[in-house]
């Protein structure tokens, strides 16, 4: 029987499951919802992140979440690189970029797929960390740790990208390139160097973000495939561009996936993102909070 207490619960845990999703899903609301690029990707380098902070961990025991800063540098490399290459090939060409794009995102996602199970095979892997399998009890509640620290790292990344974006010449730069890239033209400014700035960015969270995915549970190769409708459900409901709308989107997504998975059981939960992302798309578009301006 539904309780009153295991609605609490389901709330507790949903919130901070939802903080989790939101810190995965930070850098696709820069590189999608700011830049319009279709990026497909974004979950398999999410894996691909928790993969590098699994080598770190298992070979030279270095905490998750200091092994993900340590490889947020490399991810910005890679995001540069990345959308260089889409622009290259894609992007530059004209008005079907972004179909063409969707393939070209499809195609990385496989070929990480692949590389991760030619490097580490299909098993699932985690790391070990003091505050990995451990809960805070508070009455007959039981809080995963796990979950309070990707609370605590989500909040932290929403708010130092939010300031980014506003206090920063670089952060009103990437707006003002999502809203009208010929009129920053005008300006002196590259708008290309801008998104691939910014695509850098989204994708160096995703350093973070894969510490987080492999601290909260096990990874294999394929769970990319899991995520890409979290994420997008949760960029698409926020609106377009906006961080804190990204924060509460998650806590609505995550809140509503616990509820259903304590109400029907676990397999009902995946398909609520999907749900939801059709939901939205029929009755508010432009997501809870509109597009950034």
């Amino acid at each position: 029987m539904f309780s009153f207490e295991l609605l609490l619960d389901a709330v507790v845990i949903g919130v901070l499951l939802g903080c989790f999703y939101a810190a995965v899903s930070l850098g696709l609301s820069v590189s999608f919802g700011l830049l319009d690029v279709p990026h497909v990707a974004h979950p398999a380098f999410l894996v691909l992140a928790s993969y590098a902070v699994f080598f770190l961990n298992e070979h030279y025991g270095v905490d998750p979440l200091l092994a993900g800063l340590m490889i947020t540098p490399f991810f910005f490399l890679f995001g540069l690189a990345a959308y260089r290459l889409y622009y290259e090939t894609f992007e530059k060409r004209g008005s079907d970029a972004g179909v063409r794009g969707i393939a070209f995102f499809f195609g990385i996602a496989f070929i990480i797929e692949v590389l991760i199970i030619l490097q580490f095979g299909v098993d699932q892997r985690s790391v070990t960390a003091t505050y990995v399998g451990k809960a805070w009890r508070i009455g007959d509640m039981r809080i995963p740790f796990r979950l309070v620290v990707a609370f605590g790292v989500a909040a932290a990344l929403t708010i130092l990208l939010t300031l980014y974006l506003s206090r920063t010449y670089m952060g009103r730069a990437i707006r003002a390139v999502a809203q009208d890239q010929e009129a920053l033209r005008l300006m002196g400014a590259n708008p290309i160097r801008i998104k691939q700035w910014a695509f850098g960015i989204a994708t160096a969270v995703l350093g973070i973000a894969g510490a987080l995915l492999i601290i909260v549970a096990p990874v294999e190769p394929t769970l990319d495939r899991t995520y890409i409708g979290r994420t997008f459900c949760v960029v698409v409901m926020a609106g377009l561009g906006s961080m804190s709308g990204t924060l509460v989107a998650a806590i609505i997504l995550g809140v509503a996936e616990t509820i259903v998975l304590t109400l029907f059981g676990a397999s009902w939960a995946p398909a609520i993102s999907f749900a939801m992302l059709l939901g939205v798309l029929a009755v508010r578009p432009q997501g809870l909070f509109g597009r950034l301006s």
